[in-house]
């Protein structure tokens, strides 16, 4: 792991918003598929961008895990976007990066229990991490926000 994650998620930004959602950078992310997730502080009220692994649920909803590498604590952004649930999401596609808003929750009952089971097909070593802490880590279900019939 970096020794200081600010600055090395600062670099993934860069390296995504400058490689149109392509991870070019060497090391542990080098080709990961990831988004960019902006919430707004909880306490500060200021953007935070932070890069995470996704999977997709269906059109128009991306599911974010907040395992914080199975810490005893839920990330700072789990917590932003719980008080604040507008988020931005910086999607990578083959035409470049898509930007949405769209509103957070965080998933309970059958519906968490099926995105569990979707997530330990797909990253099994990131569904592991439920095992390795005490406290359920949340699975956000962010959903597009629709103006009308197209896209925001």
């Amino acid at each position: 792991m970096p020794s200081d994650m600010r600055v090395f998620n600062r670099s993934v930004v860069e390296n995504f918003r400058g490689n149109r959602g392509e991870i070019t950078m060497d090391g542990m992310v080098k080709g990961a598929d990831l988004v960019l997730l902006t919430t707004t502080g909880a306490r500060s009220g200021r953007q935070h961008v932070v890069p995470l692994g996704y999977l997709t649920d269906g059109e128009g909803r991306i599911v974010l895990w907040a395992s914080n590498m199975a810490a005893p604590e839920h990330p700072a952004w789990y917590r932003n976007l719980v008080a604040n649930p507008e988020v931005l999401i910086e999607q990578p596609t083959a035409e470049g990066i898509d930007r949405f808003t769209g509103t957070a929750h965080t998933a309970s009952g059958t519906e968490r229990a099926r995105l569990l089971d979707l997530l330990g097909k797909q990253y099994p070593h990131m569904a592991a991490h439920q095992q390795q802490t005490e406290r359920e880590i949340p699975l956000v279900v962010v959903e597009r926000a629709f103006e009308g019939r197209g896209s925001a």
